[in-house]
């Protein structure tokens, strides 16, 4: 599958393009900056079916409202993450940003083990809270989207509201115990791969 990345926003959130076959993609995170994004999309001759999110913190969301509403595109979050969709308090938007929050209009909730398909791409929902309660990974063949909760050699945060470090341990297990290997690509910084982090990542050689 061809995935691109683009860093969007002053916090320097990744939005990832999977290309679904047929000048169709699925989007990944989409937070602020999303003129970017749509720029991209129409020079690549790109159409999105689907916004996918890993949580609901603003800086991965800020955009989505205005993709949704130029594509009328059906947008998927774990649903104890849905209220951040129009919350700008609850998403951190408030305390993030300066730029008015835009509210999700529409979105549909998905929960663990759930598949969506899109072409020939089925995406599988991995519950993996922490960050927050409703944080998931999206796999998808050989990757691994896993947003704020697994980072190149790092972890998400668990001090803002919702977050649990005792959550995060356990889906730091869940994660390390997948097989085969997986591209990892996270929603701040560098992709790395599953085998690295289980023999690099501290939390993960800890656990």
């Amino acid at each position: 599958m061809q995935v691109t990345k683009l860093v969007l926003g002053a916090l320097a959130s990744n939005c990832y393009i999977a290309e679904t076959g047929e000048n169709r993609c699925v989007l990944v995170d989409i937070g602020e900056g999303a003129p970017v994004l749509l720029r991209h999309l129409e020079l690549h001759q790109l159409t999105p079916c689907a916004i996918l999110l890993t949580h609901g913190h603003y800086d991965h969301i800020a955009g989505v409202e205005q993709v949704r509403e130029k594509y009328q595109i059906p947008v998927y979050i774990h649903s104890q993450d849905a209220s951040m969709l129009t919350d700008s308090a609850a998403n951190l938007g408030d305390w993030l940003s300066d730029t008015p929050f835009q509210p999700v209009q529409e979105w549909q909730t998905v929960e663990d083990g759930d598949t969506l398909t899109f072409g020939d791409a089925a995406f599988i929902v991995l519950h993996t809270p922490g960050h927050t309660p409703g944080s998931i990974c999206w796999q998808c063949e050989d990757i691994l989207l896993t947003g704020d909760t697994l980072f190149r050699l790092s972890r998400g945060r668990t001090d803002f509201p919702g977050g649990s470090d005792a959550q995060m341990l356990e889906s730091f297990r869940r994660l390390k115990q997948l097989e085969p290997d997986y591209r990892v690509l996270p929603g701040h910084n560098e992709e790395s791969t599953l085998s690295f982090e289980k023999a690099h990542n501290p939390t993960m050689r800890g656990l």
